[in-house]
């Protein structure tokens, strides 16, 4: 590769930022390289080290292969560590065929000149959400098709409501949601946990509320903005919310709630099975924006993608591949496996008519947004890290809301 895009890549490669939101729990599995012995073999990454070669999966990939009339060689990776091997074989030009990414890079590796076009790959994505879409867009282009995908929701315990004398069909806007704080905190039980972490997780946390206020990632410090914030602050000055937060990961959070004395939990589709097994009742509510209606939250899972190949002649064959995972029943079987949301209506409707229970999720899946959305691309880690930075000074009690996200928002400038 040459040219402005090598020199792209070089820089991307010293410089790699990835952003994750934790959905997964995943180690590396000692990795490998991308080396293709022969024509018939066609290399997938992925990052999913917690399925073997027995495993679902595995089995899906090879059974592509077949249906292609090639061999799989599969190698999968943990999240950050496959976006730097990534820029790195492509460097060498040495790339996997096909390349499953979190959603926030599919931006970094597509400035970076790594990945190729849906108008050069021939993917088809029509029928696929266009809030889901847009996670993998840059610069008007599409750069791969999402597998599945995962987001945040409000879970609520119907036993605590139920003390509180709270009906789960009055929350509907940020007034209604905090009046049911109110009402648990006084029966003697706990308000709302979620995570404020100064991470990735803590910006993953928050955007439901920001967004839901009406702000948007390029004016960090507007009206709307500071009343998102505001929000959270008051829920800690008022005690409905613990000073935890402020150190809790998404698990950790989650672990305050499945203990039974919260009433609502800012968590995410991966908690379904730890939902089952917590010991009461629960349901599900898209988080409410401001004003009613669901928030958008944002999108976690990962973009089949095809990188770019010195041999163009193996994108046919590679086309057939990708096809093959991201059609309606495969993705059916892995959005099942994954705990996702799968990113058409066509399966998303299987999904609801097998578990009635995803529902919810369905409609927040479909409210979503992509965090790399609006053309930010490469320019959300920076944004992020100072949104979780304004958060933390704020809740800490360091800066008030306004000042904090001013702040925030002179250090993206």
């Amino acid at each position: 590769m040459h040219g402005p895009a090598g020199r792209r890549l070089a820089a991307a490669v010293l410089t790699v930022v990835t952003v994750t939101a934790g959905a997964t729990a995943c180690s590396s599995d000692g990795g490998g390289t991308s080396t293709k012995a022969g024509d018939s073999t066609y290399t997938i990454w992925d990052p999913y080290p917690q399925f073997d070669k027995s495993s679902a999966w595995a089995k899906l990939l090879d059974g592509c292969g077949t249906k292609a009339g090639v061999k799989i060689k599969r190698t999968a990776f943990d999240t950050s560590d496959l976006t730097n091997k990534a820029l790195l074989a492509a460097q060498q030009d040495n790339s996997a065929d096909v390349l499953i990414v979190d959603n926030p890079v599919v931006s970094t590796l597509a400035e970076a000149g790594v990945l190729t076009t849906t108008d050069d790959n021939k993917l088809d994505t029509s029928k696929v959400d266009p809030n889901l879409l847009a996670a993998g867009q840059s610069g008007g282009k599409t750069y791969g098709t999402p597998i599945g995908a995962n987001t945040l929701a409000l879970y609520y315990n119907k036993a605590v409501l139920k003390k509180a004398g709270v009906d789960i069909s009055s929350v509907k806007d940020w007034k209604s949601l905090t009046a049911a704080l109110a009402k648990v905190k006084a029966a003697g039980k706990k308000g709302i946990t979620f995570s404020a972490i100064g991470t990735e997780e803590g910006s993953f946390q928050f955007l439901p509320w920001f967004w839901g206020s009406g702000a948007e990632l390029t004016a960090l410090d507007s009206d709307q903005a500071v009343s998102a914030l505001s929000l959270w602050k008051s829920w800690l000055d008022k005690g409905y919310a613990p000073n935890s937060v402020i150190n809790n990961t998404q698990t950790t959070s989650w672990q305050e709630f499945a203990g039974g004395d919260y009433a609502f939990s800012e968590n995410g589709t991966w908690q379904l099975a730890n939902a089952d097994k917590a010991g009461f009742d629960y349901g599900v509510i898209p988080v409410p924006a401001a004003s009613g209606g669901a928030a958008a939250a944002p999108t976690g899972g990962e973009f089949v993608t095809v990188p770019v190949q010195g041999d163009t002649g193996r994108y046919a064959t590679t086309q057939k591949l990708v096809s093959c995972l991201s059609n309606s029943q495969n993705q059916l079987e892995t959005d099942t496996t994954l705990s996702y949301v799968a990113p058409t209506s066509e399966v998303q409707n299987k999904q609801v008519t097998a578990d009635p229970k995803l529902k919810p999720w369905v409609d927040a899946v479909k409210a979503a947004k992509g965090r790399t959305s609006d053309d930010l691309g490469t320019k959300y880690p920076k944004i992020s890290e100072q949104l979780w930075k304004a958060v933390q000074s704020a809740l800490s009690g360091s800066a008030s809301p306004k000042d904090a996200l001013g702040s925030a928002q002179s250090a993206v400038k």
